[in-house]
């Protein structure tokens, strides 16, 4: 749902409408987000059309097309000419009854293109549960090891150092560690490894004193640097700016 609203433009509307978006449109158009009791609704309009996704309790998800004005919609049907002759031509759809077949696939194929654009949409909450485990503290061997903070200095500045190129070639040993961290102790620094290897974040490599990161070690160093260097500090930056 938050990432459909922020990800949809005009251009997909029409698209999933099978339309093509023009300069000279005049019409409604845009996307609206709505929590209610029974869940979140999120709704993208053009005109007198609209592609509307439910979220059911959390559990049921609908999509659904309504248009109140047919005439929105073009498709090939027979047209009187004023002569009296009758052509088939691309023209506005009637509201009659003999539009609902028609109607009705155009629906369909808007809902379609729709579903396919919101399963192509990456899933966060894979990583939303990992955050939180590397968040949390967590036992191993009847012992308790702590979570890891994003914001904690110690933290980042361990990230920077696991964020070493040769790590990634070599591996990471004690000693390794303690050459880039030289305010650590040789127990520290074990610490440290044990309480990465209990998060998932490094793996031993077997008959070795080497580690070696692994894929959720380096995904989690990645998130922990850019969302200092990309998001907190420049907005801190700008809310310093705007206060002076």
């Amino acid at each position: 749902m938050h990432t459909a609203i922020h990800s949809v433009k005009p251009e997909n509307i029409a698209t999933f409408l099978g339309q093509k978006l023009h300069g000279n449109y005049e019409g409604e158009m845009g996307n609206r987000f709505n929590k209610r009791i029974l869940g979140t609704r999120i709704k993208h309009q053009m005109g007198a059309v609209s592609i509307k996704m439910y979220d059911k309790f959390g559990y049921v998800l609908r999509i659904e097309t309504t248009v109140n004005d047919v005439s929105q919609f073009k498709h090939s049907r027979e047209v009187q000419q004023r002569d009296g002759t009758v052509t088939q031509k691309i023209a506005p759809m009637k509201k009659n009854i003999y539009s609902l077949y028609p109607l009705s696939r155009l629906l369909k194929a808007a809902n379609r293109r729709y579903l396919e654009f919101v399963s192509s949409l990456d899933d966060p909450s894979d990583g939303v549960k990992k955050l939180e485990e590397l968040s949390e503290s967590k036992k191993a061997n009847d012992r308790s090891f702590k979570g890891f903070n994003f914001f904690s200095r110690e933290d980042q500045k361990l990230f920077e150092v696991l964020a070493h190129g040769e790590f990634n070639i070599n591996g990471l040993q004690n000693k390794s560690v303690r050459r880039l961290l030289p305010e650590l102790s040789p127990a520290s620094v074990f610490r440290i490894l044990k309480l990465l290897r209990v998060h998932g974040i490094i793996k031993k490599v077997s008959g070795t004193r080497k580690y070696y990161l692994t894929k959720l070690g380096k995904a989690v160093i990645a998130l922990g640097l850019k969302t200092k260097e990309l998001f907190i500090v420049p907005q801190l930056a700008q809310a310093e700016a705007a206060t002076n």
